[in-house]
């Protein structure tokens, strides 16, 4: 960051925290980085009144006090975009963790100024115009080979066009001038493959669309009950210890995604170095190589400065867009936003801010929806026509899980899926431990089309009649509560051992075991067929006359029960003998023999 050395233009009048008041600050505007004090610390004006100004500062404000001089960059807080952000593990304003742990150890120390990304390291740029070629804003002028799986492409800046007089083939430095542009005013402007961002102006985009297509995950419940779509926005509410955190892991290993930005936002070090230990150890199913390769990890934890959590989201979310106006699909996981909220109500409260709801300020939900809308599929700026998308999901941590508090209800208003976690169900040990009857998702409708051409014309009365099982089984624990299982008709009772089946067999998944940890949707299908065809099957075998207790004795149920475990290769043959198995089984039902007998 440019810091003129010189140029005092103002004297600390206040410090309260993170928060600092400072005097003939007339010059500045709303959201410049200014540094703070002779240890220049780095700041971010967040509000202006005459000539004073409020800075929320990014670092540990202890030993600095009235008096000291604030300096300023003319810059507001941006974010470098170049090839070297895969892999990359930053802080909240994107200062890179590795080179400073290299640098100055496990501590940061206050004022530090390294440069977001290596300017030193050379890349093989390969050009995609010629001299000559007219460009827009969007066009790509050349790719670079961030990682074996990801292809960087190098965008003309927006608000740039005209005609390439210059262009680079060959190795350099994400600093060096790679290509110039003559303007239509004739003014020749130079290129690198740097370019800086503000992190809190949306990138721009030709045109926004309508989601489509679902974002597979893998997990079984999110899948088939409460999908997401490509650019979707998603929450994941839960009290403490009912597997938000897994789910963003699940999610992050396996969602259908070509990029992978992870923001730790003032969640416990332990649950990042997690993160940061597996992340490079897992291998990514669709390249073989490890999952790092395609994954920016923010490490913002709790005990970091509670101010750098309000720029962590915005970070994350601007490198995201970045790589979607490349025409990637780009999945975030923000973990969480209440501590980001709290940060926000922190600040808030030292700015004497009037409160709103629960000491939250006003404009809680505004700046919520300022985040989850930069979401989304959208048609990229240049003349290739590229989509691309960024899905959002948001982790949000209500005190003592009670969603009815202003961050969830906020949340609520703009997300268009609710995967709703129960300590109930954590307790119980079923994982994922999204509550079924609470969850939600909105996407449906766009999305049956797709589930119905691509996997199974039924996929979309099926996922509907599992769901009025689990409603029913609902209403009839109820009664079962009331006076007993041995009151229920028999049809029902295998309405409620279906609803058994449902939760343990299928929506049960084990993110640890090798195989159970991602579901393919033709799998998911299958293993709901199953249990459904032998539903349907006792239903009829009831109306018949037959054996409860024979029906739900079944020995093909002990197989159905496994076919999670069915290794993907297998699944279609393994699924064909246990359909085959259970109408056989059925059928001597029906004729009253016991081929087990």
């Amino acid at each position: 960051m440019n810091v003129n050395e010189n140029k005092q233009i103002g004297i600390i009048a206040k410090v309260s925290g993170p928060l600092i008041v400072a005097r003939n600050m007339k010059d500045v505007q709303m959201y410049d980085v200014v540094r703070v004090s002779e240890k220049r610390l780095i700041g971010e004006v967040i509000e202006l009144r005459g000539d004073m100004a409020s800075i929320q500062v990014y670092e540990e404000t202890a030993g600095i006090g009235p008096g000291e001089p604030v300096y300023f960059t003319n810059e507001p807080l941006s974010v470098e975009l170049a090839p070297g952000l895969i892999e990359g593990i930053f802080d909240g304003i994107q200062r890179p963790l590795k080179v400073i742990y290299d640098k100055f150890g496990d501590r940061i120390p206050l004022g530090t100024d390294v440069p977001k990304l290596d300017h030193e390291r050379i890349w093989d740029f390969k050009k995609s115009v010629e001299v000559g070629d007219e460009v827009n804003e969007g066009d790509i002028l050349g790719v670079v080979q961030e990682t074996p799986v990801v292809e960087h492409r190098v965008m003309v800046p927006p608000t740039l066009s005209g005609t390439i007089t210059e262009i680079y083939n060959g190795e350099a430095r994400i600093v060096d001038v790679i290509a110039k542009i003559r303007t239509a005013n004739g003014q020749e402007v130079e290129i690198t493959m740097l370019q800086r961002w503000p992190v809190r102006r949306p990138r721009p985009y030709k045109k926004k669309l309508a989601p489509h297509e679902p974002m597979v995950t893998g997990q079984r419940v999110i899948d088939t009950l409460f999908p997401i779509a490509i650019g979707g926005i998603a929450a994941i509410p839960g009290p403490f210890g009912s597997g938000k955190t897994v789910v963003q892991h699940q999610l992050a290993k396996w969602a259908d995604a070509d990029i992978i930005v992870y923001v730790g936002c003032g969640e416990r070090g332990n649950e990042m170095t997690d993160v940061l230990n597996e992340f490079p150890e897992l291998k990514d199913p669709k390249t073989g190589e490890t999952l790092m390769k395609r994954t920016v990890l923010i490490a913002n934890t709790s005990n970091m400065p509670v101010a750098a959590r309000e720029a962590s989201i915005y970070t994350g979310i601007a490198i995201a867009e970045y790589y979607r106006d490349m025409g990637y699909r780009v999945a975030i996981m923000a973990d969480s936003t209440s501590r980001w909220a709290e940060a926000l109500r922190e600040m808030s409260s030292r700015l004497e801010e009037m409160p709103g709801e629960e000491g939250y300020p006003a404009y809680l939900a505004s700046r919520l929806a300022e985040f989850y809308e930069r979401a989304g599929l959208v048609e990229t700026l240049g003349k290739e026509g590229r989509i691309g998308a960024v899905s959002a999901i948001g982790a949000v941590s209500p005190p003592g899980g009670d969603t009815s508090e202003p961050v969830s209800q906020a949340t609520l208003r703009i997300v268009k899926v609710f995967w709703g976690l129960s300590a109930s169900l954590a307790y119980r040990r079923h994982f994922p431990a999204i509550d079924w009857l609470r969850s939600y998702s909105l996407y449906e409708d766009d999305l049956i089309e797709f589930f119905n051409k691509n996997i199974k014309p039924t996929w979309s009365s099926q996922v509907q009649e599992t769901k009025d099982i689990l409603q029913d089984e609902s209403k009839l624990e109820e009664i079962v509560r009331l006076v007993g299982v041995d009151s229920l008709e028999f049809q029902d009772r295998l309405t409620m051992e279906t609803a058994r089946s449902v939760r343990e067999d299928f929506l049960h998944q084990i993110a640890f075991d090798e195989i159970d940890t991602y579901t393919s949707l033709n799998k998911q299908f299958g293993i709901l067929k199953s249990i459904l065809t032998w539903y349907h099957l006792g239903q009829d075998a009831l109306r018949e006359n037959a054996s409860f207790n024979r029906i739900i004795n079944m020995k093909v149920r002990e197989r159905i029960g496994r076919m999670k475990y069915i290794k993907e290769a297998d699944f279609d043959q393994e699924c064909e003998a246990i359909m085959k198995e259970i109408n056989l089984e059925y059928q001597d039902l029906m004729k009253g023999e016991d081929l087990y007998a």
